[in-house]
């Protein structure tokens, strides 16, 4: 009786606290978790409950506000981070089994020997084919720390007897780009897959020793590329633009509006540039093809893009976990927030409220552009207008972000790193 006494007191402590912090949702929110953490019938953990309660929170938001424990994050970051550490191989899941597409350069399945088209069949003698074993299962046993070793069981074409291997984890880098060759003796072309931190880097570098070959016009190939970091997407548009040119500006209701300009040296400012793109381009994708498309410096070619203009910041919280929470949303040069309602009722603005905007977004409503395009949002320059090459070229409503040229796209299966 004493001790639920000292916990009814307690409570009107931490009552009294939030009081004073003049939050009643957050003394609602207190009172709730600690009541259940020190009076519920039975023991609770109070981690996995505040776990949920964020999740839940979360979603009352929008689609890209979310949580993730220390061990997504980890995962989550390194794509973009640019390493990992693992055995160094591309692979696809053909049916149940594990296919080498190509072992990474001078990586360590390289250096043993192992081979493109080879089939992992077991990882330290426990089998992974035929087993129905999630990619995720698979990729934790190939992945592990610099230096430790695994034991690999390949089935080779041609081989009757299966092959052993024993490979030494390294850290193995991750390139933000696919490809980067002439496709003709005046045009280059760069695939990139991602926006991480040395996309910038890798893109300078294939530049340049394509103009080393010859090359005076670019295909930018932006397909299937979701983002990434914005700084990535804002280094790259700026290889493209004039000095002070707009690139993209964010602004929320809490956050105040920053401009990103190009500074002027960009390496690619006056060939011919096209951009590919379809629906699975997103974030940072868009911020380089809607800069590009709003100054006219190039052409879009491909299906209308995902649209995703919302800006995440990154909370880490002490456990290693992480909220990542929209804060702002992005716009491109000429003033348009591209991204799609996240909800049947959503404003154009993307506050939750309206009707049938969803639908109105899938009916893709166009507008005839006319000769030029007004920029009321340039502060520098109030009354600017930038004169379109492509004379009467569709305009499209608010959130859209259209390729100026369509083409279907065809999309090959899925690829992973370990």
């Amino acid at each position: 009786m004493k001790k639920i006494f000292a916990i009814i007191v307690c409570i009107c402590a931490v009552t009294a606290q939030a009081q004073k912090m003049g939050n009643e949702a957050l003394r609602k929110l207190q009172m709730a978790e600690f009541a259940i953490a020190n009076l519920y019938v039975d023991s609770v953990d109070e981690n996995r409950l505040v776990e949920e309660a964020i999740i839940k929170m979360l979603a009352q938001l929008d689609p890209h506000s979310t949580y993730n424990n220390a061990e997504e994050v980890k995962k989550m970051n390194e794509p973009l981070q640019g390493n990992f550490e693992g055995i160094g191989v591309q692979f696809q899941m053909i049916e149940d089994t594990l296919l080498v597409v190509q072992p990474v350069s001078n990586g360590p399945s390289e250096k043993v020997g192992i081979l493109a088209g080879d089939r992992i069949i077991a990882v330290n003698d426990s089998a992974i084919a035929g087993v129905k074993m999630s990619t995720e299962d698979i990729m934790s046993r190939l992945r592990g720390e610099k230096g430790s070793e695994v034991k690999l069981t390949i089935v080779r074409r041609g081989v009757n007897e299966p092959l052993f291997f024993t490979v030494k984890r390294d850290k193995i880098p991750i390139l933000s780009l696919d490809a980067a060759y002439m496709i003709q003796p005046r045009t280059g072309y760069i695939r990139i897959n991602r926006f991480g931190a040395t996309t910038a880097e890798e893109f300078l570098k294939a530049l340049k020793e394509l103009q080393k070959k010859g090359m005076k016009d670019l295909i930018l190939d932006l397909q299937g590329n979701g983002g990434g970091y914005l700084n990535a997407a804002i280094d790259l548009a700026n290889e493209f633009l004039q000095q002070k040119d707009l690139i993209v500006y964010t602004e929320g209701r809490a956050a105040r509006r920053s401009n990103f300009h190009a500074k002027g040296n960009g390496k690619f400012k006056d060939g011919r540039l096209v951009v590919l793109v379809d629906e699975y381009s997103a974030s940072a994708s868009e911020i380089v093809t809607g800069a590009i498309q709003d100054w006219d410096r190039g052409v879009v070619v491909g299906r209308r893009t995902f649209g995703k203009g919302l800006v995440q910041r990154p909370i880490d919280l002490p456990d290693g976990s992480m909220i990542r929470l929209t804060i702002a949303r992005y716009y491109t040069p000429s003033g348009r927030c591209i991204q799609k309602p996240y909800d049947k009722t959503a404003n154009p603005d993307g506050t939750l409220s309206g009707e049938n905007n969803l639908e109105k977004y899938n009916q893709e409503w166009r507008i005839n552009a006319c000769r030029q395009h007004t920029f009321p949002r340039f502060p520098e320059v109030p009354d600017k207008k930038i004169s379109a090459h492509r004379l009467w070229r569709w305009r499209y409503h608010a959130r859209l972000l259209r390729a100026d040229r369509y083409h279907p796209i065809h999309r090959l299966s899925s690829e992973y790193r370990c």
